[in-house]
């Protein structure tokens, strides 16, 4: 199915003062993208403490179109990011997913979630769901959003009685936390690069290895008490130099942090220095076992470039698809990074051109007629259950369901002279190996120039500065003599040994452009294409989890070991004259903390427990450390 094709939908009435906006606008000679639209001049504000069934209160900002002559939907958004600027006199300076949503009429409900800002209560990280509700006292966030949404249809005036939710990252998270048991109200739901997990794959864990940057950054400031309600945050912290790699390295040990710098005064990053396994306090905080008796539309959303919450928008897709038969419920994954589909027009991410702009025709073509259609009843929806933009080739592509169930699973075995094929090494001696030493002390940088600042574009990076390490193996495919398509996740099998006693393992598939790749024109940060290693996708395991999160499990010396773990999902095509490049290493620094490299517990652990080892990698038929992939022939 081609989703380029026209989708049937009709236009709501314009209002009458965007409408004579317009006409100024066009008397003025000034195109229509040009026109500012006012949310003051369409809206009026009110705020409303709004009480949940245990009494505590939620700060909520309601945005009421001026305009009476109709009822509008709700479109609900909560957060704990706080829903600035407070007073009834101050209004925000745009209102719900895009413009065109205050543009063309919709009620919108901002709220201060429990424990934040304006809202009353206590704040609790991604706060467990209650299964079983036995009073009222039995809270979560599903309860705080039926509770909201029973207040907002019941008191604000001219609301139609149909209610979405939507939001970006933590959001996002409430967006899916809001759908189990849902409201009858609530009728349609995006959550948006959602955090799903936190110890398997999304912000702060990928496998069992500590995201130490993100980690830091957002728990030095945000995870500072609140003791009362506030229309202020914490401070951000102060770094005192540009350079992220020397402040981590610097750093030492991860107990140094508390030490050092937060005093016991971040409960959260103690939390997570105190759980180090997958154990019930992290189990707790999983939604995705909890998305049950869902009754609303669902459109998950998620950036194949997102540096935060990639695991989640597949996860949460797939559990609302496997515990609601029926339901409505679609994906869509576009060439993004974190929340790029948002404002952005995502023709480029990086140095990489996509070739349109990608975020337009989402928000237009996609999320417009979703809300629109479950919410206004106007349109017919004709979306396909996954909607992918298959980079390299630069195309929208519809499938029937993600991943796509006609793929082709063939394997990218590594060899011993640095290629990489479809074809097994067959001849080689069976302990044939690569191997490097990983120094803890002069870890491999996860990108070119490190700033305290974690980049985005690392998602997309030319690697060519890994290549060149020692610490790095590193295996390519000759030119491709045709296009090769991967979709679906990838999945590395290592046969590995070590001289430690744990290790981490970071797998890197890349394409690798011609050496006569033109340089882009314009050209105003020098970039070479020609050789380019473009990182397609990514991922990090902690070798002592490879068996089970919730039981580390330490690495014989010497002794040769399978570990196996998932890339995510990926939708790429390495076109004809490419070459398809795989890149090992066992360190990712400061995205990823140290690994001592010893069994031991790295939260707590001291400087004396980290020790060069020597890692290899097995590339025979005995042992054929390759990646699993899907081929997508069309």
């Amino acid at each position: 199915m081609d989703i380029h094709r026209p989708i049937p939908f009709r236009r709501p009435p314009v209002r009458t003062a965007i409408a004579l906006c317009l006409v100024l606008a066009a008397a003025a000679g000034s195109a229509l993208a040009q026109t500012r639209f006012s949310v003051r001049d369409n809206y009026t504000k009110h705020e409303y403490s709004i009480p949940m069934r245990d009494g505590v209160k939620l700060f909520t900002a309601v945005y009421v179109p001026k305009e009476t002559s109709e009822s509008y939907p709700i479109m609900l958004y909560r957060t704990p990011y706080s829903v600035r600027p407070y007073g009834e006199d101050a209004y925000r300076g745009s209102l719900g997913p895009s413009n065109k949503f205050a543009e063309d009429g919709f009620i919108f409900a901002y709220q201060d979630v429990r424990g934040k800002y304006m809202s009353e209560g206590e704040f609790e990280n991604m706060r467990p769901h209650r299964p079983v509700k036995s009073g009222p006292q039995d809270i979560d966030e599903s309860t705080d959003t039926y509770d909201t949404i029973e207040w907002l249809i019941n008191n604000i005036p001219d609301n139609n009685g149909r209610v979405g939710m939507w939001g970006i990252s933590y959001p996002g998270f409430y967006a899916a936390a809001g759908i189990p048991d849902s409201h009858p109200a609530l009728k349609a739901v995006s959550p948006q690069a959602p955090i799903a997990d936190w110890y398997i794959g999304d912000d702060f864990h990928h496998n069992g290895a500590f995201f130490l940057i993100d980690a830091f950054r957002f728990m030095s400031s945000f995870g500072r008490p609140r003791p009362e309600p506030t229309t202020r945050g914490a401070p951000r912290f102060q770094f005192g130099m540009p350079d992220a790699y020397k402040f981590f390295l610097e750093l030492g040990p991860l107990r140094n942090a508390n030490e050092k710098y937060f005093k016991d005064d971040v409960a959260f990053w103690n939390d997570m220095m105190e759980h180090g396994n997958y154990d019930a306090f992290w189990q707790a905080r999983n939604i995705i076992p909890h998305l049950k008796n869902v009754r609303a539309a669902v459109m998950t959303v998620g950036g194949l470039f997102d540096a935060e919450d990639l695991y989640g928008p597949r996860r949460i897709y797939e559990s609302v698809e496997k515990q609601n038969p029926g339901a409505y419920n679609i994906l869509v994954l576009g060439p993004w990074p974190h929340g790029g589909w948002g404002r952005s027009d995502g023709d480029m991410f990086g140095d990489i051109d996509f070739g349109s702009k990608t975020s337009l025709y989402y928000r237009d073509n996609i999320q417009v007629p979703f809300f629109y259609h479950f919410l206004k009843g106007e349109g017919t929806l004709d979306l396909a259950e996954a909607i992918v933009f298959r980079t390299g080739a630069n195309e929208w592509m519809s499938f029937d369901e993600w991943p796509p169930p006609d793929l082709q699973e063939r394997s990218l075995y590594f060899h011993a002279d640095g290629r990489l094929s479809f074809e097994l090494p067959a001849g080689a001696s069976p302990d044939a190996h690569d191997e490097y030493l990983s120094d803890p002390a002069k870890p491999v940088p996860y990108v070119a120039e490190t700033r305290i600042s974690r980049s985005r574009e690392y998602m997309i990076e030319d690697q060519r500065f890994a290549a060149r390490r020692p610490d790095v193996l590193v295996y390519q495919t000759d030119p491709l003599t045709e296009d090769v398509t991967l979709a679906g996740p990838v999945i590395p099998n290592l046969f590995i040994s070590t001289t430690g006693t744990d290790a981490d393992f970071v797998v890197k598939l890349i394409d690798v452009f011609p050496d006569d790749t033109p340089d882009p024109s314009p050209n105003p940060n020098g970039v070479r294409m020609g050789g380019y290693q473009m990182m397609v996708r990514a991922e990090v395991m902690r070798a002592k989890f490879r068996n089970s999160f919730e039981r580390p499990e330490p690495l014989i010396p010497n002794r040769v070991t399978p570990v196996s773990f998932e890339l995510r999902d990926v939708c790429h095509t390495f076109k004809k004259g490419h070459r398809i490049m795989v890149q090992v290493q066992s360190s990712w620094f400061p995205l990823v903390d140290r690994n001592p490299q010893t069994f031991v517990d790295i939260y707590s652990c001291t400087e004396e427990d980290f020790r060069k080892a020597t890692h290899r990698v097995y590339c025979s038929a005995r042992y054929p450390s390759h990646l699993k992939v899907g081929l997508l022939k069309r």
